[in-house]
């Protein structure tokens, strides 16, 4: 299974569970499903403009109580067991409610992920205060309560002001395994500054903190060593020549009394073991560089401490709503495998430009996309039946991001944009996009586009179509002369068929950065190689902290 690639599936995550990822195949869950429709997807679609309307009210619908979520209820309840039963007591409790038809979606899909995960598995759901506690019911139905461990709180803001109510600052993990035998790696938090000030109150001469440790044995089973030692006789954790080396190296601090303690330097300690309640991961704010634009992004950290909690290097992390790729992206700088699923091309696309931004462009030979149009046949097939996920795609394949559009115009003519650089810390430039995916084909297409190009003061404009340009049209872009970089001239009029550009022929512009600009860059990093331990061996464990 070590030779297998990463896994990057389009499509719903119900239909990919079922038909492609096997029994007890997966190590780690984390998902962040849309709890509350109304305000993720609307707030994910809404920057696109007049045309992503539809695909707002098609993700609205799936969370709504009509036929589709009343067949999925039914067919849940069909089937039996715990988990039809708590179906049935929702029902009852809260009727037929868009809650319901949420749940409803959530059953099949958690006991999908049951099914793949080892029993060393582990499950964490992200969710609000909203649905946690019917999701919580639902999971005791699937897992069994006895394999509930932890209702994690994360502080997701600071202040929030709530005219009616408390102000809502934080999310729920909800914290599940497979069995007994999960896996389990000790982690640990940052301390709180208070806790600091309290307890690591001491300092050496050259400023070190420190706290006080008991350095005796009294109450702790298994006895001690008893000696005296300077003036003071007692059963002490450590033999004579233990203490006679922890004085040499000034590691023994005496109280006013005389009595010997143990110095516990704060810049040692590891902190403290990770709690239910997580106040130290800082949401993600405007500045900060792991930022990509994407409204309902989890920082970085967030998915690294589950990670590194609950699996080990090589473990397979799967992520259902894998949104703009946190855990794919952590799971990666951690070396695990991963599986990521997700049913917008949005989200597929700026996963595939997180990575490479991250990474390099050698990631992608690293993991497998499927689910993708691969053929100029399928990608017609998408546009017929879904023109805004057509173009997502399409602007995928030459890296390109959809563009937004203000509140009253629409998108003025640009489907899309990709900023480049044409020399090191240069000017950022831009190319603008049109998509067409239409069968009638006209000059006036290539005529709108030099329009824009003008308006926008781009350098480059391109337009995507699936029949081959018109001579006419070709005409016209030629006309539009070149843009001139330090690399060569580029028309500055592009037309790229779909058939081209699964090909392989994208854009002619100069790609000095090593990769577009369209959206804020991942920082780049390499994960450091995981330590090598022996099939027989254990890492060995550190010793507990006195007084911590």
């Amino acid at each position: 299974m070590s030779g297998e690639p990463n896994l990057l599936y389009y499509g719903d995550n119900l239909d990919v569970l079922r038909r492609h990822v096997r029994d007890e195949s997966v190590d780690l869950v984390y998902l962040d499903p849309p709890f509350n429709s109304n305000a993720n997807y609307n707030v994910l679609f809404a920057e696109h403009g007049t045309r992503a309307a539809a695909q707002i009210q098609a993700f609205e619908d799936t969370w709504e109580w009509n036929e589709e979520s009343a067949a999925t209820y039914q067919e849940t309840v069909e089937r039996g067991g715990e988990v039809a039963n708590a179906l049935l007591s929702f029902r009852t409790l809260i009727g037929t409610s868009d809650m319901l038809a949420y749940l409803s979606m959530m059953a099949p899909r958690l006991v999908e992920l049951h099914r793949v995960l080892k029993p060393i598995g582990s499950l964490y759901l992200h969710c609000d205060p909203t649905a946690s506690h019917y999701l919580k019911l639902l999971l005791d139905a699937v897992f069994g309560p006895q394999n509930f461990r932890s209702e994690i709180i994360w502080k997701r803001t600071s202040g929030h002001s709530d005219a009616r109510g408390y102000g809502a600052v934080h999310d729920v993990l909800l914290y599940y395994v497979a069995s007994d035998a999960a896996t389990w790696n000790r982690i640990f938090q940052a301390y709180d500054p208070g806790y600091v000030e309290q307890y690591y109150r001491y300092a050496d001469p050259n400023g070190r903190k420190f706290m006080s440790g008991d350095i005796s044995a009294a109450g702790l089973s298994g006895g001690g060593y008893e000696y005296e030692w300077r003036g003071v006789t007692r059963v002490w954790r450590v033999p004579l020549t233990s203490m006679e080396k922890l004085e040499g190296e000034g590691r023994v601090f005496y109280t006013k009394n005389g009595i010997p303690r143990l110095k516990r330097y704060l810049d040692e300690s590891k902190g403290l073991p990770a709690q239910d309640v997580w106040a130290d991961i800082e949401p993600l704010r405007s500045w900060h560089a792991e930022r990509l634009g994407y409204p309902t992004q989890k920082p970085l950290a967030l998915a690294e401490r589950l990670i590194e909690a609950s699996s080990g290097p090589g473990d397979v992390v799967l992520d259902p709503f894998c949104g703009c790729g946190t855990t794919i992206d952590a799971a990666q700088a951690l070396g695990r495998r991963w599986i990521g699923i997700d049913i917008t091309h949005l989200s597929i696309g700026l996963i595939k430009h997180r990575l490479t931004d991250r990474y390099g462009p050698e990631i992608a030979k690293t993991y497998k996309v499927v689910g993708e149009p691969t053929t100029a046949d399928d990608a017609a097939v998408l546009a017929r039946e879904d023109p805004f996920q057509f173009q997502a795609w399409a602007l995928g394949l030459v890296g390109a991001r959809v563009a937004g559009s203000d509140k009253k115009g629409g998108d003025k003519g640009i489907d899309g944009r990709l900023y480049f650089h044409d020399s090191a810390g240069g000017q950022t430039r831009q190319i603008v996009f049109s998509v067409k995916a239409g069968e009638h084909l006209v000059p006036a297409y290539v005529n709108e586009l030099r329009g824009v190009i003008e308006r926008e003061h781009a350098d480059i404009g391109v337009l995507i179509t699936f029949k081959e340009p018109t001579a006419g049209m070709r005409s016209e872009a030629a006309g539009a002369g070149f843009y001139t970089s330090p690399w060569g001239n580029h028309p500055r009029l592009q037309l790229r068929t779909v058939g081209q550009l699964l090909t392989g022929q994208g854009v002619d512009y100069p790609h000095v950065t090593g990769s577009n600009v369209t959206h804020r860059r991942a920082v780049p990093a390499r994960p450091n190689a995981p330590e090598t331990i022996g099939l027989f061996e254990r890492a060995a464990e550190e010793p507990e902290e006195y007084g911590s």
